[in-house]
């Protein structure tokens, strides 16, 4: 079975566009320098029955799949901030104050009290408050967080996992880097996966669509695209018409690929490899 990862991306500000995504390209960038791809995405606002709708199917591929989901954002104790319960209302359990949660956050808090100069009052009401940061679904594990210690968590769900990091990429990143490292290292490849297209001029979609689909026939593993453009600066109206996979596979695959094209009476520009 081979695993798929993806990354759900939680907060209103992102939907609202007050704020930029940077999650995606990143999470992106840190699967690609695994030899790894990103299968799936999912935005979704602070609306708790939406949240925990998107995490459900999150922990079922998790469960019948074995999906690597990362969830960003939402995992704070604002009133805004549900991921930690939509997370325990989708797997079907309570929420309890992790005990090593409790012990790394009351250690921010100290950290933060002598700062400050002051000392540290662990019955304070905004001190205890702070404690929720720590409440996370039955059975959940920690995800430590370098930048403050308040803690991510991650919850498995059969073969597979879904791990909820922070949305500021300041502590997101490090954490999901950590992860990827540490629990996926024997997914990692040293081969990149490669994409190798050609710009075909003068076609319609469906008129090579047969020939997309006996390539994938003939090659298991290699996927076949086609990226129609009608206003492109360079080659103006054209097709990006290629191939993507392990190098191996691909080089096959993609000789085919132009070899079938050049049957039809279409004209032919540069060939691209990423």
């Amino acid at each position: 079975m081979t695993t798929s990862f993806g990354i759900v991306i939680i907060g209103d500000e992102i939907l609202s566009g007050k704020r930029a995504d940077k999650h995606l390209p990143k999470f992106i960038e840190l699967l690609g320098a695994r030899g790894l791809q990103l299968s799936f995405a999912d935005y979704v606002g602070d609306d708790p029955d939406r949240n925990t709708a998107t995490l459900a199917r999150a922990f079922e591929g998790a469960r019948r799949s074995g999906d690597v989901v990362f969830s960003c954002g939402g995992i704070g104790a604002t009133p805004d901030d549900h991921t930690r319960q939509c997370a325990a209302k989708a797997l079907g359990v309570e929420l309890e104050l992790h005990p090593e949660a409790k012990v790394l956050i009351t250690e921010r808090m100290k950290d933060t009290a002598k700062e400050q100069g002051v000392p540290f009052d662990p019955d304070r009401h905004d001190n205890i408050h702070r404690l929720n940061m720590g409440v996370f679904p039955v059975g959940a594990e920690i995800i430590t967080n370098p930048y403050n210690k308040i803690p991510g968590f991650t919850c498995r769900a059969g073969a597979g996992a879904v791990h909820f990091v922070p949305g500021f990429p300041v502590m997101a990143w490090p954490m999901m880097e950590a992860v990827l490292g540490e629990q996926y290292k024997h997914l990692h490849r040293t081969e990149a996966y490669v994409e190798k297209s050609v710009i075909v001029f003068g076609s319609m979609e469906a008129t090579l669509t047969p020939l997309m689909q006996d390539i994938e026939a003939a090659h298991p593993g290699v996927k076949v695209f086609s990226l129609p453009s009608v206003d492109h600066p360079t080659y103006g109206r054209h097709i990006e018409l290629g191939v993507k996979g392990m190098p191996a596979s691909v080089d096959a695959a993609y000789l085919e690929l132009l070899s079938g094209v050049r049957k039809f009476d279409f004209k032919i520009g540069p060939e691209l490899v990423r």
